[in-house]
């Protein structure tokens, strides 16, 4: 089987909107949009080298886009068949009539992260505080804080802080430098300020935790069209039985994570060690009705604190959000 990795030229098509015809995968073959420089390719390579995707009789092309909305617009204009994004999404399209539907790759996701010598020791203390935020006002990390931070202190943190929004590197220097109080990011971007000797106060499974939801439930994970997943089932588990062999393999072996740092961009050992142990603490252990369930609880305590900004019209998570056909 042979792995192909499309021109970076598609993401400026995409982005410019010049959409191209639908075209159609052949059988066997899986076509997958993500990020050019996403940590999904780390997997991504280990699915390739170590041969997990041929092995299941899966060809794998890899299209790189520029951004989140590039893969959305990929997808829904038919030019790949999955990507990477969150279970949020995939219900909001489906409320809004779309069929894609979503299988878990990651429960690795943000937290909130201030210097070693900061007197901010929980979320009660960021009154009067500048908190930079990576992902906007309905950052999925931020709302959940705030659920929290309303429900064990009483108080609103969009009145109680003041939020700064930023790209994620900007985020970054902007606490490192002293320019914001504490940092809301993702969690490659919270490793590397780990690595610098910034703590972490509160991370999204920790909230989640205290607001009953105590299953570890993967944010992340492949985005595709139901009907698609009928007419390539098993292309569809074969993939996904790749990537879970690729994370089994990275839970355990040094040796395949030094082949992929030149691919992780860690300019020194603190950030490869922290990269490392961020990736593995979001494999999901398991996947079924639980997960699911508890998902849906998730839901709605974001629905809360997002509103339709966040979810769209449905303020319940939409029938069909989760593939039927794939558990662990």
């Amino acid at each position: 089987m042979r792995y192909r990795v499309t021109c970076a030229v598609v993401a400026w098509v995409v982005m410019a909107g010049l959409f191209w015809p639908a075209s159609f995968a052949l059988a066997g073959e899986v076509r997958l949009g993500v990020l050019k420089f996403g940590t999904v390719n780390w997997e991504l390579d280990a699915i390739v080298h170590n041969g997990y995707a041929a092995a299941e009789g899966v060809t794998l092309t890899v299209m790189p886009l520029a951004n989140k909305n590039a893969t959305s617009v990929a997808l829904q204009a038919g030019a790949v068949d999955m990507i990477v994004t969150d279970w949020i999404w995939v219900s909001r399209q489906r409320a809004a009539d779309a069929d894609y539907t979503f299988a878990p790759y990651s429960a690795t996701v943000g937290a909130l992260m201030v210097p070693a010598d900061s007197a901010i020791e929980n979320l009660a203390d960021l009154a009067g505080h500048r908190v930079g935020i990576a992902g906007g006002p309905v950052d999925k990390s931020w709302l959940l804080f705030k659920a929290l931070a309303l429900a064990r202190h009483g108080i609103d943190l969009d009145q109680q802080a003041e939020r700064v929004f930023g790209a994620p590197p900007l985020i970054n220097e902007q606490v490192l430098t002293g320019g914001v109080d504490a940092a809301v990011n993702f969690w490659h971007y919270n490793a590397r300020l780990k690595a610098k000797g910034l703590r972490q106060v509160v991370g999204v499974a920790q909230a989640a935790g205290i607001l009953g939801v105590t299953e570890q439930v993967p944010m992340l994970g492949y985005a595709f069209s139901e009907k698609w997943a009928s007419a390539h089932r098993e292309d569809v588990i074969g993939f996904l039985q790749a990537s879970r062999k690729a994370k089994a393999l990275l839970a355990g072996s040094q040796d395949e994570w030094q082949r992929l740092r030149p691919r992780m961009r860690a300019k020194d050992d603190a950030v490869f060690s922290a990269l490392i142990d961020g990736y593995r603490a979001g494999i999901p252990a398991h996947w079924g009705e639980p997960e699911r369930q508890a998902a849906g609880r998730l839901f709605e305590v974001l629905a809360s604190a997002g509103g339709e900004k966040l979810v769209g019209p449905s303020l319940s998570l939409s029938p069909g959000t989760f593939w039927p056909g794939w558990t662990f």
